[in-house]
């Protein structure tokens, strides 16, 4: 069972939002955890890469970290690309190691109602089962420029 979230949440989430932590990313860039790290890099944002298998390389301009306890960043948002088993410890982690975080990210096909309900408790936002990358394009009009029905009625082109 998906959640659902209003335009205005994912708005207000985006907007707030400076420097993003990618929880699995990979250098590999024909898997989507590049290319929306990338896609949100060239959007603005910040993007911290973390992957223990690649820490201490160069990915998108940063170091890739091996976990969130090498991140001494200010850390808005954390974006997991790990499947749903693995969220646990990666929310606990977050929350005892960011303390101005404000939300937790899921991709698309990542859900633990557990780990979203313990962030909720601690006062962060969490959005499951969605891209940051896609609601972004969705929400400030870029999809509508590859013919998509965004469902947003705009009268920008």
């Amino acid at each position: 069972m998906s959640e659902q979230y209003s335009d205005a949440f994912l708005r207000d989430v985006l907007g707030r939002t400076r420097v993003i932590a990618v929880i699995g990313v990979s250098p590999n860039e024909t898997r989507p955890s590049f290319y929306v790290a990338r896609y949100l890099g060239l959007k603005g944002f910040r993007v911290i890469p973390v992957n223990p298998g690649h820490a201490g390389s160069t990915l998108l301009g940063e170091t890739v970290r091996a976990d969130l306890s090498e991140v001494s960043e200010t850390v808005d948002m954390v974006d997991i690309f790990r499947r749903s088993e693995h969220v646990p410890p990666i929310v606990d982690d977050a929350l005892e190691r960011l303390p101005h975080l404000k939300t937790i990210w899921m991709q698309i096909g990542v859900e633990h109602a557990g780990a979203a309900e313990k962030a909720r408790a601690r006062g962060v936002d969490v959005i499951m089962n969605r891209c940051p990358k896609i609601e972004y394009q969705r929400l400030f009009g870029e999809l509508r420029m590859g013919g998509f029905n965004t469902g947003i009625v705009s009268s920008r082109l």
